[in-house]
């Protein structure tokens, strides 16, 4: 994992993050947005995560255990930057104190764009991670809540989601990294399953360590990247529209013989 920035919130960062993912769990963003951040790092672009809570409810693993695994994946994914904001887990709520948490992170790596989950989801602690990100990425752009910091506010926020379904505002296309991305998810290691070892050790099962549950991410991969015309995607919703100075030049991007089974040659 290359060099990451030792400072603390409520001190400044040199050079700011192009991109943070905040998830409710250890090992959110990697199974939902982890195929994004390897690629962005790949191209050269500073990431980052920041997981709130510990996951220190869940079935399967100990808060050690866990941050050690979230530790592993980090350096798997090639993040600059990994933070736990030590929020209770199955507390996530917009109280001052954890929105203040937030808004001192954003204010420390300043990213210019946030994933954060959709408001819509099937945990509780996801839903509450979106509002609560949301509305803390909104408060850290005013001046007069203090902090010890410049004001900042994230330029655009990008909500991710856990099911399929979903209509998206864009896709990205992470077929060249999605192994990268599985990697990472199976270093929390505690959370999956494990075949025969796990068997042995008579741990409880949970939805996401079913024999199924990696098909099931990989399944949604393929539906949204079939929706481009690649093997794999992840999708992205904004609830801002977009500006294109040029379209033509960003349609240019895209080259013509991408989808051929969709727009066969006459």
């Amino acid at each position: 994992m290359r060099q990451r920035d030792k400072t603390r919130a409520g001190a400044e960062i040199k050079q700011p993050l192009d991109v943070m993912a905040f998830g409710a769990h250890p090992d959110d963003v990697e199974l939902l947005v982890g195929g994004t951040l390897a690629k962005l790092a790949k191209q050269g672009y500073r990431t980052g995560a920041v997981d709130l809570t510990r996951g220190e409810l869940g079935t399967r693993g100990t808060e050690e255990i866990r941050a050690k695994e979230s530790a592993a994946a980090s350096e798997i994914l090639k993040l600059s930057v990994r933070e736990n904001l030590g929020i209770p887990d199955g507390h996530i709520e917009k109280s001052q104190d954890h929105i203040l948490r937030v808004i001192r992170v954003l204010r420390q790596y300043r990213p210019r764009l946030i994933m954060i989950p959709h408001w819509e989801e099937r945990h509780c602690d996801h839903v509450h991670t979106s509002e609560l990100v949301a509305e803390a990425a909104f408060y850290a752009g005013l001046k007069k809540i203090e902090t010890g910091q410049e004001s900042f506010r994230p330029f655009r926020v990008l909500y991710y989601v856990g099911r399929m379904g979903f209509r998206p505002s864009f896709i990205v296309d992470v077929s060249e990294t999605f192994d990268t991305k599985m990697k990472a998810v199976r270093a929390h290691q505690s959370q999956f399953h494990r075949g025969q070892e796990e068997a042995k050790a008579g741990e409880a099962q949970t939805f996401i360590s079913s024999v199924y549950a990696l098909e099931v991410f990989e399944t949604m991969a393929k539906y949204y990247g079939a929706m481009i015309g690649a093997k794999y995607g992840e999708p992205y919703l904004m609830r801002e529209a977009v500006e294109l100075a040029d379209p033509v030049a960003f349609f240019r991007e895209f080259p013509d013989g991408r989808l051929p089974h969709l727009f066969p040659t006459p």
